[in-house]
């Protein structure tokens, strides 16, 4: 098998390091040229100059697998290449997307006969070694033909990959996953904060993490991680406090409200995020200058430079 691969950042670069590895055949373009000469030079793939130029390097029917950013980007990218490809090609969308673009990317695409895989992937940097979890949404026929490069990436080739249900499918699975994620990673940071404020008893967090690891009910991936960096530092002083958030926990939030479907960790769980990037706190200083209002509590006063 040999596909193009558009967007060869962090993940897309590891991806197509995989599968060529594993040996699909890689045709990369990326914006900036630099990662297409290392991967050329260090695992095989064949640099082109442009999407076009990727389009013609490859025999119908063509696989063209997207891992570009959700949004303007791959929406851009997708109609520039929709516009090349024949009736029976495939349009992989490897990168976090709403599924609602999906279904309507889905739908638009099918009208000129091209296929359309929506691959929710999971798996981060290390992917690469230790292989991603792909959630695949798309027809039976369009995923029979990605099938080949979804057995390399996948950790095992008959375990975590999965075709789970029809175009758009994929990125709704991936979307509840990590809703998911952000509720797991908020319960263990509350844990692991809790323990550390319990200063009396000098407790040893990368020992207690450790210990969870083995035969605990809460024994997971995210602990695995926990446990290698605290390891290393408890205090974390260099870190500061803040967490983005990407998207799909809004778009999970969003789910909820629409389906009626109580999910109050999760949106709790999004919402600590916010809390985390609020430099201003200005809703923090209503909240002080409200107790003072009517309980004539005492308002700390901001420091020089906390404003």
């Amino acid at each position: 098998m040999k596909l193009a691969m558009f967007g060869l950042g962090r993940m897309g670069s590891n991806m197509a390091r995989r599968l060529l590895r594993g040996g699909i055949g890689v045709v990369g373009w990326n914006r900036s040229r630099g990662i297409l000469d290392t991967l050329a030079a260090e695992e095989g793939l064949e640099p082109a100059a442009d999407p076009a130029d990727a389009v013609a390097r490859l025999a119908p029917p063509r696989v063209i697998w997207l891992m570009l950013p959700a949004g303007e980007v791959t929406e851009t990218m997708l109609r520039e290449t929709a516009a090349r490809l024949d009736a029976g090609d495939v349009l992989v969308d490897g990168g976090n997307a709403n599924y609602h673009d999906s279904l309507r990317r889905a739908e638009w695409l099918a009208g000129r006969g091209i296929h359309f895989v929506d691959a929710g992937t999971s798996g981060g940097v290390w992917g690469l070694d230790n292989g991603y979890c792909m959630m695949v949404g798309g027809t039976p026929e369009a995923v029979a033909l990605v099938e080949p490069a979804l057995r390399v990436l996948a950790p095992a080739p008959d375990r975590g990959w999965a075709h789970v249900g029809p175009p758009g499918a994929g990125h709704f699975t991936k979307m509840i996953h990590n809703g998911i994620e952000y509720g797991m990673m908020q319960a263990m940071a509350e844990g692991f904060a809790l323990l550390h404020g319990k200063r009396e008893f000098a407790l040893d967090l990368a020992q207690i993490a450790e210990l969870w690891r083995h035969g605990s009910v809460v024994r997971s991936w995210l602990l695995d991680l926990t446990a290698d960096f605290l390891a290393r530092d408890q205090e974390l002083a260099d870190v500061a406090p803040v967490v983005p958030d990407s998207g799909e926990g809004r778009w999970t939030a969003d789910e909820a409200v629409a389906q009626g479907t109580p999910a109050p960790v999760l949106a709790l769980a999004l919402h600590m995020r916010f809390a985390s990037q609020d430099r201003e706190g200005y809703g923090h200083r209503l909240l002080a200058m409200m107790r003072r209002a009517f309980g004539g509590h005492a308002v700390v006063k901001a420091e020089d430079g906390d404003d």
